[in-house]
């Protein structure tokens, strides 16, 4: 294993591809071959190799289904990362699966040109930072939370536009309790630096209850809710609309 770890030459394709698996807990084949524009065979192989060498791992996790795939701490010593290796939670399986979607769909410019796209791990990753300076990336909650830090909600991704403006976008596959969801929704309310929040549902009653709740808040015109699928490359496509409605409205809601 060793000497086939000093043979393996990253190319670019291989940093893209192992910094792109750093943002998520775990992908599939079908993300990779999105992301490189590949086959599926071709990024079969590049998995293969990368995992041979030692900067991935594989887990078929549930029968007759295709492997997830992790970068393991070498794969982020590579990349000069500090983030954490990552670990499976089956809780969170098929959202995290739906949100490498997501965020594959917000690089590639589905729902605008965008300067940034931030993820949850490097969400947490800077904020946890002891040598961190200015304000944390995520919601604030109000309260302090353990080891006196500010009580703080992750968006599952933050979209930063050309001129700034941020939008954090939340994939909704579940539906939350009222309190737990209107505390939520109060942060985004309260907090200045977010210009709009997107929620992404799968279910019309979740959507639902996330619009009765702004509206309650006082604000709806800051929450905008889109129906979408998460199960392949296709994703993005109904997200991206609901997403160019909240870039608007957040440029006119920052100005007032």
């Amino acid at each position: 294993m060793e000497h086939r770890r000093r043979r393996l030459r990253l190319t670019d394709r291989d940093q893209e591809l192992l910094a792109f698996m750093a943002e998520h807990r775990l992908v599939k084949a079908a993300h990779v071959q999105a992301l490189l524009g590949t086959s599926a065979a071709a990024a079969a192989s590049r998995l293969r190799s990368l995992g041979g060498a030692g900067y991935v791992r594989a887990e078929r996790i549930f029968n007759a289904q295709p492997a997830a795939h992790q970068i393991t701490r070498q794969g982020l010593e590579a990349l000069g990362s500090d983030l954490p290796a990552p670990r499976i939670d089956l809780r969170c399986y098929q959202h995290d699966i739906g949100l490498a979607w997501l965020w594959l769909a917000a690089r590639s410019g589905r729902f605008g040109p965008m300067r940034e796209v931030i993820g949850e791990r490097q969400m947490r990753s800077r904020d946890a930072n002891p040598g961190r300076t200015g304000e944390p990336l995520g919601v604030r909650l109000g309260g302090v939370g353990p080891h006196g830090r500010d009580r703080l909600h992750y968006p599952d991704l933050i979209l930063v536009t050309p001129q700034g403006r941020r939008i954090g976008v939340e994939l909704e596959l579940s539906a939350k309790g009222q309190v737990r969801r209107e505390k939520i929704l109060a942060g985004y309310g309260s907090d200045p630096r977010f210009d709009a929040v997107l929620y992404l549902v799968k279910d019309r009653a979740v959507g639902e209850s996330l619009q009765a709740s702004a509206r309650r808040l006082g604000i709806a015109s800051r929450v905008h809710v889109q129906r979408a699928r998460f199960t392949g490359p296709a994703a993005g496509a109904p997200a991206s609309r609901a997403a160019e409605r909240a870039r608007p409205r957040a440029r006119a809601e920052a100005t007032r």
